[in-house]
């Protein structure tokens, strides 16, 4: 174990110790005088157990876990399936399980196993270039399930967040320029297929096709952001007092808890969407650039872990990983910013929520298996 434990990447750990210290902090301001006031010290303890989680999973040999995809994704299958029938529907989407004042989204989970799904299908080809039906479309049908199930909720952000970790993978695991070409073809198409019909969207009734979707969750969500003119001020207000308090922070912030109250009791979910909102206004462009700078640092060194696996599968899996982080990171800043539409997708280690926060710190100790186990895979092979 401490032959382990000296290979794991200390700048990563260091990494999560620091956004231990920023989220708590920025949460608490968030949340300081209001009906959520204590979740800071809730995130303290879910980056505890985060902690433990992490180092759990690296010292755990993760080709046991890729070997075990078929079980993994069937269990989350279910799970997606069940919180349709009996989970409890927050912010538009029935894609909760609550237990007490605790609650878990399986869609968080569903990320992982189709990760390693993926990674397991694309390591069969051990580099060569995917061949359609015998590697694309098993990827495809493997990727439909969860992607259905998420869309039904219905779960915009998480469903947009497969579709990347497909694309990266796909990317870095041999796809055909010219299954590319086709593949482009053929989602340019749908995307005009969804504009012609959000067109044709009647704003009264709402129903797009003549069926209600999820009411009317993804017509608002859209619509806020193709047409924010047109948008009603309960659609539009997140998104224009974003860019105003983000804007009011200039070059250096309002300073730490000094940000304008009443500016925030325009936002929902400062703690957790619009977290980004709170860093901008109190920390300004340098606060802001700051965090990134740091979302980047731990990106780079991922990429470096897996430059130097042996083993494609691993690679593939952090690439997967850093797929899903990156866009986390570029969709939720880039809705605060106006120039996303709004999701529910929160910014990784900052916002509040413990579902998201162990998943990610999973994801990090899967990283460092991967890293650990390489010379293992080398003797082996």
């Amino acid at each position: 174990m401490l032959n382990k434990l000296k290979k794991i990447d200390w700048v990563i750990v260091g990494i999560m110790l620091a956004f231990m210290v920023i989220s708590p902090l920025i949460i608490h301001s968030a949340t300081v005088g209001g009906s959520f006031e204590g979740t800071a010290m809730k995130t303290v303890y879910f980056y505890a157990a985060g902690f433990l989680l992490l180092f759990a999973i690296a010292l755990f040999d993760y080709r046991w876990l890729l070997k075990s995809w078929p079980i993994t994704l069937g269990i989350t299958v279910l799970l997606l399936i069940a919180v349709l029938i009996i989970g409890q529907e927050i912010n538009g989407a029935k894609g909760w399980f609550k237990m007490g004042s605790l609650s878990f989204q399986p869609a968080e989970l569903a990320k992982i196993t189709l990760i390693f799904a993926l990674a397991q299908l694309l390591g069969r080809r051990d580099g060569d270039p995917l061949t359609f039906s015998k590697d694309l479309v098993p990827l495809a049908l493997v990727t439909l399930l969860p992607f259905g199930l998420v869309v039904i909720q219905p779960d915009l952000g998480n469903a947009l967040i497969f579709l990347i970790i497909v694309v990266g993978m796909l990317w870095i695991g041999g796809i055909k320029y010219r299954h590319v070409f086709i593949g482009g073809v053929i989602v340019a198409a749908m995307l005009a297929l969804v504009i012609l019909a959000f067109s044709t969207f009647n704003a009264q009734t709402k129903q797009f096709l003549a069926v209600d979707l999820g009411k009317n969750h993804w017509y608002e969500r859209i619509n806020t952001f193709v047409n924010p003119e047109a948008a009603t001020k309960d659609q539009a207000h997140q998104s224009k007092y974003a860019l105003i308090a983000i804007g009011s922070g200039g070059l250096s912030g309002d300073g730490y808890m000094d940000g304008e109250l009443k500016k925030r009791s325009y936002i929902p979910l400062m703690y957790s969407d619009a977290i980004f909102v709170v860093i901008g206004e109190e920390f300004g462009f340098q606060g802001a650039a700051l965090l990134l700078l740091i979302y980047f640092l731990l990106i780079y060194r991922m990429i470096l872990i897996s430059f130097q696996c042996f083993d494609l599968r691993g690679a593939y899996v952090i690439v997967g990983i850093v797929s899903m982080l990156v866009f986390q990171v570029f969709q939720n800043i880039g809705m605060m910013i106006g120039i996303m539409p709004i999701t529910g997708i929160t910014l990784p280690f900052i916002s509040y929520g413990g579902t998201s926060l162990l998943l990610n710190m999973m994801c990090i100790g899967l990283v460092m298996s991967i890293r650990i186990h390489q010379e293992k895979y080398q003797l082996d092979t």
